[in-house]
């Protein structure tokens, strides 16, 4: 039974949707049925329309997690084991990371133009930033009794870091990369949207509400949904396996 928790808060959305276009709570022109969604949806991807959009925003999104988390995992920590050089740009990285980053959207339109570029370069942007602060808060809130326990022993300071600081680091580490890859995904689909493209999910999205094709819309945004969960659900996986450890 405790199995199948998971699939009550999805069920009970389905039901409340079929619920509310049957009751015309809402237009069902403007929102079709969950099994008139789903069925466009299925169409999509057995005719193939929807695999090459699919294929860029997931390129697009691996793109700029790896970017992001190959800066921000080592800046992150390193800035962590320095609590007083992180200090001295907490404001920056606070700043940054409160900032919505699709307000940045013309700056970067004008440093890097209309490029797929300019969609990672965003992305990164806005992961990097959760990264780092999740990787530099792990290290500087490491169990202090570990740490003082090595310490004691005698271990040199290289040591203490390799083998405490980054291992306590890590579950913390791990939530920024999860939380960043969504936000990866999230940012790449508002570029697309917006900025201009001629694949993607994000563009597929925008054309079909201008075209009013409006089940196609919202298959693209349930796939999308899916998508994001998929990714979560990955690292959480991954979490688990590297990262057994954490709590005890």
């Amino acid at each position: 039974m405790q199995r199948l928790l998971p699939l009550s808060g999805p069920l009970a959305l389905l039901l409340l949707w079929q619920v509310a276009v049957s009751s015309h709570w809402v237009n069902p022109v403007l929102l079709p049925s969950p099994g008139a969604t789903t069925m466009a949806l299925w169409n999509s991807l057995v005719d193939g329309s929807m695999w090459p959009d699919l294929r860029s925003t997931l390129l697009r999104t691996f793109e700029a997690f790896a970017l992001a988390a190959v800066i921000g995992v080592p800046l992150g920590v390193a800035l962590g084991s320095a609590p007083a050089v992180y200090r001295s740009v907490e404001f920056l990285v606070d700043f940054f990371r409160s900032t919505p980053s699709s307000a940045l959207i013309p700056l970067f339109m004008l440093l890097f133009g209309l490029s797929d570029l300019n969609k990672v370069a965003i992305s990164a942007f806005a992961a990097v930033l959760l990264i780092l602060f999740n990787s530099a808060y792990g290290v500087m809130h490491a169990r202090k009794t570990r740490v003082l326990a090595v310490k004691v022993m005698g271990v040199s300071r290289w040591h203490v870091f390799k083998d405490v600081l980054l291992l306590e680091s890590l579950p913390q580490t791990f939530v920024g990369l999860r939380t960043g890859v969504s936000m990866a995904l999230v940012i790449v689909i508002v570029a697309e949207m917006f900025i201009g493209s001629d694949t993607g999910l994000g563009q597929r999205i925008i054309n079909a509400q201008q075209v009013l094709n409006i089940k196609g819309m919202y298959a693209a945004i349930l796939l999308t949904g899916v998508l994001g969960y998929v990714l979560n659900l990955l690292f959480s996986l991954i979490e688990r396996r590297f990262v057994h450890w954490s709590g005890k």
